[in-house]
């Protein structure tokens, strides 16, 4: 996987923190971030997914058949 570097602002509570952690777990910050992201993200896609189904179970999104997309992109399974 690509490396991109990315430039943001941290309280510096969550810095000294990170610090902390990634100095008893014998990781780097960039790992330890590395893996609060995924584990972030991980948690949040159960979010996503619950608020998708919310919307289409009270039929503000609507789904369509996977079949009837390929026809309309002109896709052949």
């Amino acid at each position: 996987m690509a490396t991109v570097k990315k430039l943001f602002s941290i309280d510096e509570s969550i810095v000294r923190e990170l610090e902390i952690v990634s100095s008893v777990l014998h990781k780097t910050q960039k790992e330890v971030v590395e893996n609060a992201l995924d584990f972030y993200f991980d948690y949040t896609d159960t979010i996503v997914a619950d608020n998708i189904t919310k919307e289409i179970k009270s039929g503000s999104m609507k789904v369509h058949k996977s079949e009837d997309v390929y026809k309309e992109l002109g896709i052949e399974i």
